[in-house]
């Protein structure tokens, strides 16, 4: 059974900096694509960056230059450093994770960014 547990969030000032972190279970994140997600109030749940299958790193434009994702092998986790915060960051986090071609994702975290 993949498990996915998102922690890390909260409410910060505009320009702060959080740091999300993601623990897999049941599933290895050096193994298949694994990435994080926002979704804002009446919004559609969106990319906001990701590794592929082959570890390359994409995000969203609105991030570019202010998060950065990484994953720890060892611990089995993937992070998400958010620097520069901006009010229209403020969304729900979800952690989303293949295996052998099934998606999974976690419950999400409540990132408020406070103008």
């Amino acid at each position: 059974q993949v498990q996915l547990v998102e922690s890390g969030g909260g409410l910060v000032q505009a320009g702060g900096s959080l740091r999300l972190s993601c623990a897999a279970s049941g599933t290895s994140v050096s193994r298949g694509a694994i990435g994080w997600y926002r979704q804002a109030p009446g919004q559609q749940r969106e990319l906001v960056a990701r590794f592929s299958s082959g570890g390359t790193t994409t995000y969203a434009d609105s991030v570019k230059g202010r998060f950065t994702i990484s994953k720890d092998n060892a611990k089995n986790t993937v992070a998400l450093q958010m620097n520069s915060l901006k009010p229209e960051d403020t969304a729900v986090y979800y952690c989303r994770a293949s295996d052998y071609g099934r998606w999974f994702w976690g419950q999400g975290t409540q990132v408020t960014v406070s103008s």
